[in-house]
């Protein structure tokens, strides 16, 4: 009894010291942070694919599939980081290596574009004789790649779920999440407007460095903030239980489902945010044989691969629940990364002259998108849903959203179609058309990402299980790593099957390639549509109820 009291007393002293932790005091520290990686990250990223031809004579198609592999990397790494941070670290702890392994890639960047020795020789004007990187400028090339992709993959959403952690209300944890996506998207305009200007302008050392820089100061400050941040720690790999439940299940497929609550197992109280009540739920039914008790069969609470607790189970079920999303989510995210870089290989051989005195930097035309998005983040809070809601009144659902989101996305391609057939027949005039014209879908992609980017970022957080939630909030950085790759994928066999993408696009049909883009997104519009009608919200079910929950971008 003394142990226990003793036990009972030093988690309380615990807690307390824990609840003198985080909240809004932590709030600059987070937001710092995430805006000098950010500026790091994009500095980089968008500008990666006007590098690799420029300055390593890597012809185009090459380069775009190159970038695409580079941005798959950066968004599938946060998941291994999540995973690391739920089973072993927490997020805090991993945060800062990151930070500094970011930091080193990115001052070798800077190195690369300061010596000329580690890059291959310029092209002449007008040559078509070009003198390819050796394997050793590849080799550092790749190694300076691997760093900030490891680096970024550390922090991108390990940072998001830390931020999130340090406060206890649904209100404030939706407060937050709408700061760091705006955030994310100020780090982002700032690299695609300064850091884009100054590489085209002034030097690439330049603009590498004020990334490093940018790099440099997010880091300290990170660390500065240590003594203020609340350390959840890592409840042990999540996954384990996932798959006993499944194995569980398994063992005793065939034994018939009770219906009363006595003969299922819990572990410790149950969650009101979890469960509504004691009995295992209804849907996937054939995982409740996993929390049945079947005496004199060896289950006990010892034999955890054959008797898991309600609990588990439900955790189980929300997971697979959520796939379906996620998968429609995957098909959303793939014509915007296709169109990320046809949109640079368009603006390469357009009109880019605002002015006398003014070009626009081809890879800085992402900054379109950005600034429609953070406007529209702000309308959407303080303006169109409010609306909806006093015309309706009700509040929009989370998937809702995410649904305008996938139309107006579908909507942008199909203008990028017509645009570029219209500029395929201003080049067969002999003149070279605006790039002016590409910024109308631009616009249209970025309003639809307001509407379901920080949607899906926010659903998967609330609805995943706790100990879950860094892997949660990493599955839209999955979503958008898996999306590069299919759009890869997808460019490598148009390319094979087709004449729609030469080296040169003037004599090719890229209009075309959007209008697959097209079908596609309707295909899976229809898809997610299904999948919305038949999900169930779990930690959610209460958001017409609360006007600034989790989900609101």
């Amino acid at each position: 009894m003394a142990g226990l009291v003793s036990s009972d007393a030093g988690a309380q002293s615990s807690s307390n010291q824990s609840k003198k932790r985080g909240g809004w005091i932590t709030f600059p520290f987070m937001i710092a942070t995430l805006l000098g990686l950010s500026i790091t990250t994009f500095g980089l990223v968008v500008n990666l694919l006007v590098f690799l031809i420029e300055e390593f004579n890597i012809k185009n198609i090459a380069a775009a599939q190159i970038t695409n592999i580079v941005n798959g990397c950066q968004s599938m790494l946060p998941v291994l980081a999540a995973i690391l941070a739920d089973s072993f670290f927490g997020n805090i702890p991993l945060i800062s290596p990151s930070a500094f392994i970011s930091l080193t890639g990115i001052v070798l960047f800077t190195l690369i574009a300061s010596f000329n020795n580690l890059r291959p020789q310029p092209c002449e004007t007008g040559s078509i004789l070009c003198q390819s990187p050796s394997k050793l400028q590849l080799g550092i090339l790749y190694l300076a790649l691997a760093l900030m992709t490891i680096g970024s993959g550390g922090t991108r959403f390990t940072l998001a779920s830390a931020g999130a952690d340090q406060y206890e209300k649904l209100k404030d944890q939706g407060s937050f999440f709408n700061w760091y996506i705006f955030t994310g998207y100020v780090g982002a305009l700032t690299a695609t407007t300064a850091i884009v200007y100054t590489q085209d302008n002034a030097s690439w050392k330049l603009g590498f460095g004020l990334c490093a820089v940018a790099n440099l100061i997010s880091f300290i400050v990170f660390i500065s903030g240590k003594r203020f941040y609340k350390h959840d720690q890592p409840l042990g790999s999540p996954f384990t239980s996932l798959i006993r439940v499944l194995v569980a299940a398994t063992i005793k497929r065939k034994v018939v489902i009770s219906p009363k609550e006595e003969n299922y197992h819990h572990s410790g109280i149950i969650k009101e945010a979890k469960t509504s009540g004691a009995m295992p739920s209804k849907s996937f039914r054939f995982l409740n044989r996993a929390a049945l008790k079947m005496d004199g069969s060896g289950d006990s609470i010892n034999n955890k691969w054959r008797l898991c607790s309600v609990q588990e189970v439900e955790d189980f079920k929300a997971v697979l629940g959520l796939l379906p999303l996620w998968a429609a989510v995957i098909f959303v995210s793939t014509p915007v990364a296709v169109q990320i870089n046809l949109t640079v290989l368009q603006a390469m051989v357009m009109d880019r002259r605002l002015g006398p005195h003014f070009k626009v930097p081809a890879g800085s035309l992402q900054v379109i998108a950005i600034i429609s998005s953070c406007v529209f983040l702000v309308l959407n809070n303080w303006t169109i849903y409010p609306m909806y809601q006093k015309l309706t009144r009700k509040p929009l659902t989370p998937l809702q959203k995410v649904g305008i989101g996938h139309v107006l996305t579908i909507l942008s391609m199909a203008i990028f179609a017509v645009v570029e057939a219209k500029r395929l027949k201003t080049v067969e005039n002999g003149h070279a058309m605006s790039v002016l014209w590409l910024f109308p879908p631009l616009v249209v992609v970025g309003i639809g990402e307001a509407f379901h980017f920080p949607t899906n970022v926010a659903v998967f957080y609330g609805e995943f299980p706790e100990s879950l939630r860094n892997t949660a909030t990493s599955l839209t950085s999955l979503v958008i790593g898996i999306s590069f790759y299919l759009s890869t994928a997808l460019i490598d066999l148009i390319q094979r099957t087709t004449a729609w993408l030469p080296n040169d696009i003037n004599h090719g049909r890229v209009d075309t390639v959007y209008w697959v883009l097209v079908i596609g997104g309707v295909l899976n519009l229809g898809y997610f549509l299904v999948c919305s009608c038949v999900y169930k919200y779990r930690n959610l079910k209460d958001h017409d109820q609360e006007q600034d929950v989790v989900v609101s971008p």
